[in-house]
């Protein structure tokens, strides 16, 4: 543990107690020798300013709890698990949506690369250690990106020219944005559509024009958001009607077992080792494909119509290599 590390562990210890801790526990605590505890002790509070004091009895240390204000570290103090945490946050802001880090994310990720250098935690050339692949994703561009989250944050409403992949169509909507999802490396917009009066999920990159209106966007219970986007399946919205009963084969149950395919699913290990796994959806859309992604490994049970759907959706991939 290095100096600073132990300086911090230090003024946790006494700032989260209400008694005087012994100088024998603080030794082991920070696992150091008296001598080195002394040291600390005094450019805590001879050089930082902490209200550090002790029991004229037990020689124990604590904090002075009499002043106003509490009494912080000064500058910027973090810990290494605090630390640990930036480089993550500094990887994932450069992967949040490409092209993106032209503004304020940049200058963020610029000043968490320059606190990892003092804190001597990351040298000037190091290669990034965390690497994510957006495998699949779709790109949205910038402006959009930051109008949508304008909208968010402001509570206003959007104009939208939106084109829905399943009809080929466009259309134009007044829509009040709700919360912005990413799905499968995606970004799905839920919002309330005063077209449509109801919930819907715009897919961002199928956005073809977007305006900021003045008017104020309307707020929709957070629960009702979550009834109506969180109960099924994947992305599509609507309530979980069906309950899919899916059984994989003992050699894929390894890894399926491990999965989370929805909050709200069940599974069991059957005698032979095969994983059934029950599901809730409404749509079967993206189920299905999802289910076919793991061949002759595994079979649908229930419901008869999900059943029926693989069947097909198999047999018209089948036809496709017949000679």
């Amino acid at each position: 543990m290095s100096k600073v590390e132990r300086l911090y562990h230090l003024h946790n210890i006494l700032n989260q107690r209400r008694t005087p801790i012994s100088r024998q526990d603080l030794m082991e605590r920070l696992e150091c020798s008296q001598a080195t505890l002394y040291r600390l002790v005094n450019e805590l509070r001879d050089f930082l300013g902490a209200p550090i004091e002790q029991d004229p009895e037990t020689r124990a240390y604590y904090y002075d709890r009499s002043y106003e204000q509490p009494f912080e570290l000064p500058g910027i103090w973090i810990s290494p698990a605090e630390l640990q945490a930036l480089l993550t946050a500094r990887q994932v802001l450069s992967n949040v949506q490409p092209g993106l880090l032209e503004g304020e994310l940049e200058s963020l990720q610029g000043r968490i690369t320059s606190l990892l250098r003092q804190r001597g935690v990351e040298a000037i050339g190091d290669e990034p250690r965390i690497h994510i692949q957006n495998v699949a994703g779709r790109a949205v561009p910038a402006h959009m990106f930051q109008d949508v989250l304008a909208a968010l944050i402001q509570r206003r409403r959007l104009r939208i020219r939106y084109h829905g992949r399943r009809r080929d169509q466009e259309s134009e909507r007044v829509i009040s944005p709700q919360r912005l999802t990413q799905h499968r490396n995606s970004w799905y917009l839920d919002a309330w559509c005063h077209r449509a009066e109801g919930l819907r999920s715009f897919a961002l990159e199928r956005i073809r024009e977007q305006a900021l209106l003045d008017e104020e966007a309307v707020e929709v219970p957070a629960g009702e958001l979550s009834e109506h986007f969180d109960q099924s399946y994947g992305i599509f919205s609507g309530p979980a009607e069906h309950t899919a009963e899916l059984r994989f084969s003992p050699e894929m149950a390894r890894w399926v077992s491990e999965e989370v395919w929805h909050p709200h699913q069940g599974g069991e290990f059957e005698p032979d080792g095969s994983w059934l796994l029950r599901v809730p959806f409404g749509s079967a859309r993206e189920l299905t494909m999802d289910i076919l992604r793991y061949g002759a490994e595994v079979e649908v049970l229930a419901p008869d119509f999900l059943r029926q759907a693989v069947a097909a959706e198999a047999l018209r991939a089948a036809e496709l290599y017949q000679p």
